[in-house]
């Protein structure tokens, strides 16, 4: 695909070339080698540990059916930055990567190649195209996930505490219910009602981000705006009430948070250790692979005890691109091209990013997902709730939610205790 939208490029990249060449300076370019380098390589640089195994599964898959090799490398969390950095100054660079939020893009937009040409932008359906970030008529972003979250619980937990979904309708009723678990801990067998909300680097953005996203979405609302270069705070004390109610109704004492990982979390959930867990879509597998079963598991929206949340469905949105490097070769680029066209289109590839890996891939010929979370998700819309826009994408800064995240654990102390 794009053979056309490559060449017409070749003009301006030699001219590219030979003025930086003039400059002294050195492209990331020629996108690595392969056993055939006449199929061109794909070089993926990905920024989502939690579905790295499916990601490594599809590539091995694409190069025994084309003989292309796919490469896969993931920056650990919260290192991406400093690994895609070192990782484009390199002969051997990746030929694509992830962008999370259009902060993250502006970082890398030099590197990114225009899609609008390619064969693969054009099977995005409408929604798709409208959240590709786009620039003077370039398109630059392939939005390759929908997702949803909010707080997934085991309803055989739930129902033996006494209580059904139908019983939280808000925040009050939320703590409500998650108090009396804790206070009941010992006679329901569970260490707490939420699993732990650790604050290392593989759980940290799930309140850093996710739940910071709830005050951050409700300002905006009230507002009448989408952006804004400070935030007020006007539902910071509601962010505070719900962060305090994971960390006192949780499996463990909130001074132990700060060393908790989400695997922890994954391994209280799975194990019936709690009946609350702060996750998304994406957890499916996690919750699957650790034994539970589809009929154990719902989600509830994560309530911060604003006005009207009672009609409030779950978080949805996306924030998750995938980037063409143009300095990659143009068999590079032809090779990823076609692997990302590959990877919308065929029943393996739509098959694990929809079952496996959570997504609803906003692509014309994707498969619908069987992702029981994600069939909760669409019934809330069906019944009339309201998404919450995610709004972490046009937070100030990736530096400002990472000011988020150093704050939290402040917090474990100034809150009362269980």
């Amino acid at each position: 695909q794009a053979k056309d939208h490559i060449m017409n490029r070749n003009i301006t990249r030699i001219v590219a070339i030979a003025a930086t060449l003039a400059m002294g300076t050195s492209l990331a370019a020629c996108g690595g080698s392969s056993a055939d380098s006449s199929k061109g390589h794909v070089y993926f640089m990905n920024n989502k540990a939690e579905v790295v195994d499916q990601y490594k599964e599809l590539a091995s898959m694409y190069t025994k059916k084309t003989g292309v090799q796919v490469d896969i490398q993931t920056g650990a969390a919260g290192t991406y930055d400093a690994t895609m950095k070192s990782e484009l100054a390199k002969d051997n660079a990746p030929t694509m990567f992830n962008v999370a939020g259009f902060d993250q893009f502006a970082k890398y937009q030099k590197y990114v190649e225009p899609l609008q040409d390619t064969d693969v932008f054009k099977l995005l359906n409408d929604t798709g195209k409208a959240y590709s970030y786009t620039i003077d008529g370039n398109s630059y972003t392939l939005p390759y996930a929908a997702e949803w979250y909010g707080i997934i619980y085991n309803k055989e937990l739930l129902t033996a505490a006494g209580y059904k979904q139908e019983d939280i309708k808000g925040f009050a009723d939320l703590k409500k219910v998650a108090d009396d678990i804790q206070a009941r801990k010992a006679e329901l067998g569970v260490d707490g009602a939420f699993t732990s909300a650790g604050m290392d680097s593989s759980s940290d953005w799930r309140f850093k981000t996710h739940l910071a996203n709830l005050p951050i979405y409700y300002e905006y609302k009230a507002d009448g705006i989408g952006s804004t270069d400070a935030i007020k705070g006007t539902y910071l004390d509601n962010y505070k009430q719900i962060w305090d109610l994971y960390i006192t109704d949780s499996t463990c004492d909130p001074k132990l948070l700060a060393s908790k990982t989400g695997n922890d979390a994954v391994a209280e959930f799975v194990g019936k250790k709690a009946v609350f867990y702060q996750n998304g879509t994406w957890a499916y597998n996690d919750c699957i692979n650790g034994g539970m079963t589809d009929e154990q598991l719902d989600m509830l929206p994560i309530y911060i005890g604003a006005e009207g949340e009672e009609n409030q469905g779950l978080c949805t949105g996306s924030e998750n691109f995938w980037c063409v490097n143009n300095n990659s070769s143009d068999a590079d680029i032809q090779a990823t091209l076609d692997f990302l066209y590959w990877c919308v289109t065929s029943e393996a590839g739509t098959s694990a990013m929809a079952d496996k890996m959570g997504f609803v891939i906003p692509f014309k010929k994707a498969k619908d997902s069987t992702n029981p979370l994600i069939t909760i998700a669409n019934q809330y819309v069906a019944d009339g709730k309201t998404s919450v826009d995610w709004c972490f994408s046009t937070m100030p800064s990736e530096e400002w939610k990472n000011g988020v995240g150093s704050a939290l654990p402040c917090l474990l102390y100034t809150s009362p205790s269980p």
